[in-house]
C-alpha cells in the first residue's frame, strides 16, 4: 500500500520568493512607471497653487464665482449628512417629481460620496477627492496601458500642459470624475484591443453604463464593448448589446425625469428634431444642415477668438479640434501602414470626438458646451501621447498648442485663477454659519419640503437706482447652511412676481437692493444682515 503524502503548507520565505518572482523586471519597472506618473497630480496643483501666490491647504470654495460648485457640494452633503437633501435643490422653485436633487444625475458624484463615506465631508473634500481620482486613474491607465519610457515622458509633459487638468481638480466641479472614468475606461479598451477577454467586454460595458448615467453623451464609449460582443458572439451580441444599450439610456431617462428638476431653459436643444416628429423627413434634414451652419459658424469664430485672445470656449474649441484632426490623421496612417488595432482605436476615439461635435452644434449652448468638451479632450491628450510615432510631432505640437493657449493666452480669471481663502470671506462664512445654525431650523417630517429651502437671487436693481444699475448676490455664503437645507436659484424677475407667494421659507437678496424695500414693506422677518446680502424669512 501507498502513504498518501500530505503537502507541507508553504512556507513565508517560499510565498515571499514567488510573489518576487512573479513581479520580475518587466512588471517592477511598469510599477515604477506608474508610481512616477501617480505623483503628477499633486505635483501640478502644488505647483499651480504656488504659482498663484497660495497654497493647497488654501484654496477655498466659497471663494469661487462658479456657482454650479455650491449646488454639488450641498447635495453631496445633504445625501451624506440624511441619505438625501431635506429640501428641494432647483430653480425658479422648479424640484424633481422624487427626492430633492437638481437638474443634473445624482449619479454623477458617486465617487465624492464614496470618499465622504471614507473620509468626512468638508470644503476641502472635493479638492482632496480631485486629486485622489486622477491619481487613481492615471495609475492604472499606466498599468493598463504599458507605456514605453518615451511615451510615459510625453505623457507627463501634456498632462503639465493641459491646463484644465489641474484647474478642475482645485475647485468642486464633479469633472474631474468624468475624466478619471474614461481615462481608465480609455486604458481597459487599448488592454482588451490587445488581449480580449469576455470579463474585460463586461467591465467595458459596465464602465460605460455608470458613465453613460452621469453624462447621457458617454454611451457613446458603450460601442466599443458592444463591438468586441458582436465580434465575439455574433447574433447574441447584437441583441444583448441592444438589450444593454437601451437599458442604460432608459435608466438615464428614468433618472433624469424623476430625480431632475427643471431647469431655467430645457438642457438640450431638441426643436430641431420636431419636423422628423412631423414626418417632414427632408424639411427635418434641411433644418439640421441649416442648425449645422449657422451654428457652426459660431463655434468657428469663437474658435478663432481663442486663438486670437483666449478666451476658454474658444481655446477649448481650438484644441478639440486639433485633437479631432491628429486622431484622423493617425488613423488614416496607421491603416496605410496595416496597424489594424491602433487603426480601429484611433479611428473609434475620432468618432467619438466628431459624434460630440455634432452634439454640441445641434443640442448645447456654446459656452456651457464647451465644457463637456473637456471630458473627450482629457482622454485624447493622453492617446496623443500614446501614439506610436518616429519622432513624436504630434505629441509636441499638442504641447506647444496647449502652453499658447493655456499659459499664455489664458488670462481669464474664472477660468484659470486659483481661488484662495481670504479673511474677508471666510469671517463672512463664520458670521453666516452663526447666524443660520440660530435662525434656521430644519424641519424633518414629510421632507424634502420648501420650509427647508433658502432662495437666492442672481442680483437685484439697486434702491434708487436712475440708470437701472444691478448688484449680484453673495451665494457664496450659503455654503454656511446647515447639513441638509436645499437651495433654489432664481430669477430676480421670479421673484419680484412670485413675492408674496414664493413656497421656499428663506430668501437671500443683495442689501440696497428694490427686493430689500420690497421684504420690508410686507412686514417680513429678516433673519440675518452683513452690510452685502441679508435674509429674509418670507411667511
Amino acid at each position: 500500500m501507498h502513504r498518501r503524502q500530505v503537502k507541507k503548507p508553504m512556507s513565508k520565505q517560499s510565498v515571499f520568493k514567488r510573489l518576487w518572482n512573479w513581479w520580475n523586471r518587466e512588471r517592477r519597472i511598469l510599477t515604477l512607471k506608474a508610481g512616477l506618473m501617480a505623483l503628477l497630480p499633486l505635483l501640478c496643483c502644488i505647483a499651480a497653487c504656488a504659482a498663484q501666490g497660495g497654497g493647497l491647504s488654501r484654496v477655498y470654495l466659497p471663494s469661487s464665482e462658479w456657482n454650479d460648485e455650491l449646488f454639488y457640494y450641498k447635495q453631496v452633503e445633504g445625501i451624506l449628512s440624511h441619505g438625501y437633501p431635506q429640501g428641494y435643490f432647483g430653480f425658479n422653485e422648479s424640484h424633481a417629481l422624487k427626492l430633492s436633487f437638481a437638474a443634473w444625475s445624482p449619479v454623477l458624484v458617486w465617487p465624492w460620496l464614496l470618499h465622504g463615506l471614507l473620509f468626512g465631508w468638508n470644503l476641502m473634500s472635493p479638492v482632496y477627492s480631485n486629486i485622489l481620482l486622477l491619481t487613481l486613474a492615471l495609475l492604472l491607465f499606466v498599468l493598463l496601458v504599458k507605456p514605453s519610457w518615451k511615451q510615459l515622458g510625453l505623457t507627463a509633459l501634456l498632462f503639465c500642459c493641459f491646463w484644465p487638468y489641474t484647474r478642475y481638480m482645485l475647485c468642486g466641479m464633479p469633472e474631474i470624475i468624468c475624466f478619471s472614468m474614461l481615462i481608465v475606461y480609455w486604458g481597459l479598451l487599448v488592454n482588451t484591443v490587445e488581449k480580449e477577454t469576455g470579463s474585460k467586454v463586461a467591465l467595458l460595458f459596465l464602465m460605460g453604463g455608470v458613465m453613460t448615467l452621469m453624462r447621457p453623451y458617454l454611451i457613446l464609449f458603450m460601442l466599443a464593448p458592444a463591438y468586441l460582443w458582436i465580434r465575439r458572439r455574433g447574433g447574441i451580441g447584437i441583441a444583448g448589446s441592444l438589450a444593454v444599450l437601451g437599458v442604460t439610456a432608459g435608466g438615464y431617462v428614468l433618472i433624469k425625469h424623476y430625480l431632475g428638476a427643471e431647469y431655467f431653459t430645457p438642457l438640450f436643444k431638441t426643436e430641431w428634431l420636431d419636423p422628423f416628429l412631423q414626418g417632414r423627413i427632408l424639411g427635418g434634414v434641411k433644418g439640421i444642415l441649416a442648425k449645422l451652419y449657422y451654428e457652426g459658424r459660431t463655434f468657428f469664430a469663437l474658435t478663432l477668438q481663442g486663438l486670437k485672445s483666449g478666451l476658454a470656449e474658444g481655446a477649448f474649441f481650438a484644441l478639440y479640434l486639433a485633437i479631432l484632426l491628429i486622431l484622423l490623421w493617425q488613423c488614416l496612417t496607421d491603416l496605410l501602414k496595416k496597424r489594424k488595432k491602433q487603426a480601429l482605436l484611433n479611428g473609434y476615439l475620432a468618432f467619438c470626438f466628431f459624434s460630440m461635435w455634432m452634439a454640441l452644434l445641434l443640442m448645447y449652448k456654446m459656452k456651457e458646451g464647451s465644457k463637456h468638451l473637456l471630458t473627450f479632450m482629457a482622454v485624447g491628450i493622453l492617446v496623443i501621447a500614446m501614439l506610436e510615432t518616429r519622432f513624436y510631432k504630434k505629441a509636441m505640437v499638442m504641447a506647444a498648442l496647449c502652453v499658447y493657449l493655456f499659459w499664455y493666452r489664458g488670462d481669464q480669471p474664472g477660468d484659470y485663477q486659483v481661488y484662495f481663502a481670504s479673511q474677508e470671506r471666510v469671517e463672512q462664512m463664520a458670521h453666516w454659519q452663526e447666524v443660520f445654525e440660530r435662525e434656521l431650523a430644519l424641519r424633518e417630517e414629510n421632507t424634502p419640503n420648501f420650509d427647508n429651502v433658502v432662495i437666492w437671487t442672481f442680483n437685484d436693481m439697486l434702491a434708487g437706482s436712475e440708470n437701472g444699475e444691478t448688484v449680484l448676490t453673495d451665494w457664496q455664503v450659503l455654503y454656511a447652511l446647515p447639513e441638509g437645507w436645499g437651495i433654489s436659484c432664481c430669477y430676480r424677475e421670479y421673484v419680484e412676481e412670485h413675492l408674496e407667494e414664493l413656497q421656499s421659507l428663506y430668501l437671500a437678496i443683495p442689501e440696497g437692493g428694490q427686493l430689500q424695500e420690497s421684504c420690508e414693506a410686507l412686514g417680513m422677518e429678516q433673519v440675518g444682515r452683513d452690510g452685502r446680502v441679508c435674509v429674509y424669512r418670507t411667511r
